[in-house]
């Protein structure tokens, strides 16, 4: 009777801690040293963020010597930085949005709840954002003009990665494709769109697509923005998902095709499925570069999150506190991408464990 070996067991997390940071004399020093420097380091950050603070008061509190950070001017400027210019008496519309949008992410991440019934609750729920936004719903109305913040950066963000996959899906399908001219014409769109930084696809969105338009006609500078984000990120996401396909052995899209599925059964149900699963990474990554990147909203004068952050430190009753501004703004960005990191390794996680059994 033969005998089957299985692999050891997998040792405890602080032991590999122990064995990667302390395995060892050369790894030991160069782990007491670097302690040492980050407690060097950490020390004077401490003192200025939390022991020497100013939590509540005034600007002239702040100034008093010896004080560190204001975040007292945090508090007296949190619904400017989150919600910009919109009317503070109507700033209920944003959060409202801000807390939609927070749910369906929380509802989209949990893998229970994926079905085709969550794309069109997406799409209603970006629409009545708009018109909430907008003063459509409920006036009085309320220009684009004045909307920033939070939820520029968290909508921007998320509709130009929701409109920019079925598009990306179809040019890297279209760069796979036997037709010469079908491919041919979405490597240029493509490779023109990586071409170009995404400074010049938004002075493009603003300046020369209202000269293009027909006299009288006009398109919305915040939409004009958006279209733009969607496309320049389209032709990155297009590049990663063509990753994923070429993972796909050719084998297994004869073999469907053997049992009778047609081209797009073999593609929706055997090789996007795995082509997916195998650049989550990448994905994730994409994705939290279009937050990031919404900051470049500020050159054409939407006044994303860290826009609205830069600009509450001009206020002249609380001037010249931009370092807790950017620190703060920092902070919610960096809670933002790196909830998202750690929900991309949870997902791959479990996408491979199902796989392998």
């Amino acid at each position: 009777m033969s005998h089957i070996e299985l692999p050891p067991p997998a040792a405890p997390d602080w032991h590999r801690w122990r064995s990667g940071l302390f395995g060892g004399w050369g790894n030991s020093v160069i782990t007491l040293a670097a302690l040492a420097a980050f407690v060097w380091l950490l020390q004077p950050f401490l003192r200025w963020a939390i022991f020497d603070a100013v939590w509540t008061g005034t600007a002239r509190d702040c100034a008093v010597d010896g004080a560190g950070a204001c975040w007292a001017f945090i508090g007296a400027k949190l619904r400017f930085i989150l919600f910009a210019f919109y009317p503070p008496d109507l700033q209920w519309r944003p959060a409202l949005v801000v807390a939609v949008v927070i749910a369906l992410l929380v509802l989209s991440a949990l893998p229970r709840f994926w079905s085709f019934r969550l794309l069109p609750l997406w799409i209603a729920a970006l629409v009545l954002s708009w018109l909430l936004m907008a003063g459509t719903l409920t006036p009085p109305q309320v220009s684009t003009n004045n909307w920033g913040g939070l939820p520029i950066t968290l909508v921007v963000s998320i509709a130009g990665l929701a409109f920019a996959f079925p598009i990306a899906l179809l040019l890297a399908l279209a760069r796979q494709s036997q037709m010469g001219i079908i491919r041919t014409l979405a490597i240029a769109f493509i490779e023109t769109l990586r071409g170009v930084p995404m400074i010049a696809v938004l002075y493009v969105a603003m300046l020369i697509v209202p000269l293009a338009l027909p006299s009288g006609a006009a398109i919305d500078k915040l939409l004009r923005a958006q279209i733009g984000v969607t496309l320049f990120f389209s032709a990155y996401l297009a590049e990663v998902i063509r990753a994923g396909l070429q993972v796909v052995p050719w084998g297994q899209r004869e073999a469907a095709l053997s049992l009778g599925l047609g081209y797009m059964q073999t593609i929706r149900l055997v090789v996007l499925p795995q082509a997916l699963r195998a650049v989550i990474p990448a994905i994730v990554n994409l994705s939290i570069g279009i937050v990031l990147n919404t900051s470049l909203l500020a050159v054409i004068g939407i006044y994303d999150l860290l826009n609205a952050a830069r600009t509450s430190a001009t206020d002249p009753t609380w001037l010249g506190f931009y370092t807790e501004a950017y620190v703060f703004a920092a902070a919610v960005y960096f809670a933002i991408c790196f909830t998202g990191s750690r929900y991309s390794i949870w997902l791959e996680n479990r996408l491979n464990a199902a796989a392998r059994h």
